[in-house]
């Protein structure tokens, strides 16, 4: 089952247009990404997504119903679970606060995502409940902002530089437990400049030049070809 599709989006920034009909798919239960230098349309895919940006032109589908034009804490109760770019936890409260702040279940599980479970999930969390937001390392702070976005209990998970400026241990800790959460079925659209640590857990690459897609394939595909990443990666 496609769980997320975006058709020829096209989307803007004012006058000045930043996508220009981007065609991908997620499928239920598997891990796709979206990769691509800087500047290249990345996160502006993703606001288009979740609603803060509007498109222009083309139709984005979650679960065959189209979901672009919706504002985006519609979206959000539809079950799309975001962790931003700059993990963007709130500074001020507790780690307890900022898990529970907007905690829903969107996907109607039987066996929700609940702070004990997003505790036991992240031990490193549950030492440092008390603690504010702004108190965290970098590391601890992303774990935050994915289990924030694991108690809206979603159908997709979105990650956009999932382990930007971690400490390669903290990497290694995300990884694991992103393919944790995919061998619960949840499916997951991650964004991440770490292609060697992203591809063993990964079913479909989407890369992106300059507000289209360019490519697609799988983690064979896109690990064996050295030309591919040399020109739009720049590995």
């Amino acid at each position: 089952m496609v769980m997320l599709e975006l058709e020829n989006v096209e989307t803007c920034y004012g006058t000045i247009q930043a996508l220009f009909g981007i065609t991908l798919n997620c499928d239920q239960g598997q891990v796709t990404t979206l990769i691509g230098r800087n500047g290249m349309g990345k996160t502006t895919t993703v606001s288009s997504i979740i609603g803060t940006l509007s498109c222009s032109a083309g139709e984005i589908r979650f679960r065959d119903e189209v979901i672009s034009g919706r504002p985006a804490y519609e979206v959000a109760q539809r079950g799309i679970g975001l962790v931003p770019e700059g993990r963007q936890v709130f500074p001020n409260l507790s780690v307890r606060e900022n898990l529970i702040a907007t905690a829903a279940n969107y996907s109607d599980s039987d066996d929700p995502w609940t702070l004990d479970k997003v505790l036991d999930f992240f031990p490193r969390l549950a030492e440092r409940l008390d603690n504010q937001g702004s108190q965290l390392s970098g590391g601890e702070q992303q774990m935050l902002a994915i289990g924030r976005a694991l108690m809206l209990n979603p159908r997709l998970l979105i990650l956009d530089e999932a382990t930007e400026g971690l400490a390669p241990l903290i990497r290694q800790e995300i990884w694991r437990r992103l393919e944790q959460l995919k061998e619960s079925g949840l499916t997951i659209l991650l964004i991440d400049k770490n292609i060697d640590e992203m591809a063993p857990i990964a079913d479909r690459h989407f890369i992106i030049e300059k507000g289209q897609v360019v490519w697609q394939g799988d983690s064979d595909a896109l690990t064996d070809d050295a030309e591919l990443k040399a020109r739009y990666l720049g590995i």
